[in-house]
């Protein structure tokens, strides 16, 4: 099978690119909007620019590749700033989408789309598949539009992942995340304050990269949910942090969500059922302990 790739230089599509380029019998084709991030770790793996808004660009680069399968992590996923530009948003989250969709179905080319618990309002959790979206954001909005796009294209075969709270290592440097951004401020001795009434099933970025390859391996049809498994809260979360890298806990104030000021509204409780995944795909998430383990492990060299 050949895959290709979109959003290859971002975290989902970086760790993509570390499982597939293992995989016997898959030929990949990484692709990102800018220069290749992985060109140092992976130069076997073969890199082509695409930017998925341009619909030209995206049907002459599916019609020369080829590929059987596609995973598409390209994506606008800064909630706050989909709310302030929601122009910016709507082209690489909803058009991109089509322009893919459309280039897809026309070549015979399998899609796995990659979507989020926002497309959720967060009164109710943890959700399976069959949950009624109600976006309570710009960001959800436009993650839900891209669904029914994907959902609504004559003749595509599809699987949409839908998965919760990315966390992990980005080669090249990047946006931190929950267990670095702890784990190096109570380092410091700086005090952070940590909502507790928001609730997640954290996603380990090595999983979700793994539950995308059983999705594309399988040819697997329909919605799936892709996520860790224990019911958090950012709090909660901390807490582990700091006693995995044996921190003092007293540095973390718990505080609700009022206490910060964002322009885009947060859900308050999602989290996903895996059990769909797990029982047709088998696949199977890390605890948010063994998370925290893999970072410390990958970032110690630069602790």
């Amino acid at each position: 099978m050949k895959i290709l790739l979109p959003g290859s230089n971002g975290l989902l599509g970086q760790k993509l690119v570390g499982l597939l380029a293992q995989q016997p019998g898959v030929e990949l084709v990484a692709t990102a909007r800018g220069a290749n991030r992985l060109a140092g770790p992976y130069p076997f793996v073969r890199f082509v620019l695409l930017d998925v808004t341009d619909a030209a660009q995206v049907r002459q680069v599916l019609a020369q590749e080829r590929p059987t399968h596609l995973i598409h992590t390209a994506a606008m996923t800064q909630v706050d700033e989909c709310e302030l530009d929601q122009a910016a948003c709507w082209a690489q989250n909803v058009t991109a989408v089509e322009h893919l969709a459309a280039a897809c179905a026309d070549l015979g080319i399998h899609l796995t789309h990659l979507s989020t618990d926002f497309i959720f309002n967060g009164k109710e959790g943890p959700l399976l598949e069959d949950a009624t979206p109600d976006p309570i954001s710009y960001y959800g909005e436009s993650k839900l539009a891209a669904e029914r796009v994907v959902q609504g294209t004559a003749g595509l075969r599809w699987a949409i992942a839908r998965t919760v709270l990315v966390y992990g290592t980005l080669h090249g440097g990047g946006r931190s995340n929950i267990v670095l951004w702890v784990r190096d401020s109570l380092r410091s001795g700086k005090a952070i304050k940590v909502v507790d009434d928001q609730w997640r099933t954290p996603t380990l970025a090595e999983d979700l990269a793994q539950g995308c390859w059983l999705l594309a391996r399988q040819s697997a049809q329909g919605i799936y949910h892709i996520s860790g498994r224990e019911l958090l809260t950012p709090y909660q979360m901390a807490q582990q942090v700091a006693d995995f890298f044996g921190l003092d806990p007293a540095l973390l104030e718990r505080v609700d969500s009022t206490t910060f000021t964002q322009p885009a509204r947060r859900p308050p409780r999602t989290g996903f059922i895996i059990e769909k995944a797990e029982r047709e795909l088998g696949y199977q998430p890390r605890t948010f302990a063994e998370g925290i383990a893999l970072l410390a492990q990958q970032t110690e060299a630069s602790v």
